[in-house]
């Protein structure tokens, strides 16, 4: 391992001297994009399903700190050869919610050795994900697993070349071991402290998921349903379709999956949708993502093809005027239920060792 400490010096210390990334000319939006890189072998089954479960936490928690900023998320999962699968990637969107509709079809499986495909996946996430650059991008990683990389694969780069390179693109490499496999520990340190990241400790289960129930929660659920039906889909079929599809999965997931899902879309300002990714002509309009006249007839939603454009833009009006009032109902029901959670958290002292709550912890120093 010597030869791997003195090349991670070498990366921390060009890292003090190099640019943190290539700045767009002017500035613009702010952005931030956050990364996971996630062991799926069958060990960690629980703290995938926990992940699940709070991946629209995490998501506000980010919202919460960068309001205007524009929000993109990856998925990188692994095994090891010999599985179903090596690595398998979920590029850089700001479409969350089909994030989150890829991660509830994920399940863990493999991996009934170790170690795993560790570098290979964390190369993926450093030199295969489109980040963006500029100076007002922040762009972050989290390597959640149990257990160590190969480091006999001559075909994959190891971990020491690809956390300089992380630090040469300003990418902050954090990492959260599952678990206390001791020849992961210290590994995980160093991908942590050369990555200029946090290394995190938290139990194999991935710990004690946290769901607080609230008075607020019903009337929260009541109008998400109320905001579903104003979505207006339009476009090709193909596109209809997976809108549907993304408001179908959302009404499936247990409620406090829906209510911290609506508290992200209530939260963010730098967007006003409903459902992410685009596809909703409301929002669509309202984000001047598209212009009205450019759309063709036959993508038009049915009720506005037979329509005149004076007509078209009285219907959008009404719609749109609807979609406000019910947000600022689901703003003001969200406000009660940061105010309920805040006091039932604060008389609650115990210290949280949970994924969520260690990643929520990281983004919050990270971000400010």
């Amino acid at each position: 391992m010597r030869r791997v400490h003195a090349t991670l010096a070498l990366a921390f210390s060009t890292a003090l001297v190099a640019p943190i990334a290539q700045a767009h000319a002017g500035g613009g939006v702010p952005r931030v994009e956050v990364a996971f890189v996630l062991d799926t072998t069958g060990s960690m089954g629980d703290l995938i399903d926990g992940a699940k479960r709070k991946i629209w936490s995490i998501a506000t928690t980010i919202v919460e700190t960068n309001p205007d900023a524009d929000i993109a998320m990856a998925l990188v999962a692994y095994r090891d050869l010999g599985d179903e699968y090596v690595v398998k990637t979920e590029q850089l969107s700001e479409d969350i919610q089909g994030i989150y509709g890829r991660l509830v079809r994920l399940q863990a499986d493999g991996g009934d050795d170790t170690p795993e495909s560790v570098n290979k996946a964390l190369d993926e996430a450093i030199n295969g994900l489109a980040w963006s650059s500029g100076d007002n991008v922040r762009r972050i990683v989290f390597l959640v697993g149990d257990a160590p990389p190969h480091m006999d694969y001559p075909q994959e780069r190891q971990y020491p070349e690809i956390v300089e390179r992380a630090v040469d693109r300003g990418i902050i490499v954090n990492t959260v071991q599952a678990g206390d496999m001791w020849e992961t520990t210290p590994i995980w340190k160093e991908i942590a402290q050369y990555g200029r990241g946090r290394y995190m400790a938290i139990p194999q289960s991935g710990g004690e998921v946290s769901i607080v129930i609230t008075p607020y929660d019903d009337e929260i659920l009541h109008l998400q349903r109320m905001l579903d039906d104003s979505v207006v889909p339009y476009g090709a079929p193909k596109k209809r379709a997976e809108m549907k599809s993304k408001i179908d999965e959302r009404a499936a997931a247990p409620p406090s999956v829906q209510v911290e899902n609506s508290e992200y879309y209530a939260k963010r300002t730098a967007k006003k949708e409903v459902v992410t990714g685009g596809g909703d002509l409301i929002s669509d309009l309202e984000n001047k993502a598209i212009e009205l006249g450019k759309i063709a007839p036959a993508e038009l939603p049915e009720p506005l093809q037979s329509k005149t454009v004076e007509e078209q833009q009285e219907w959008i009006g009404t719609m749109a005027a609807k979609r406000k009032t019910l947000e600022v109902q689901m703003s003001e029901a969200i406000a009660k239920r940061d105010a309920f959670v805040a006091e039932q958290r604060s008389a609650d002292a115990s210290p949280a060792d949970s994924f969520d709550e260690a990643v929520k912890d990281t983004l919050k120093v990270q971000l400010n």
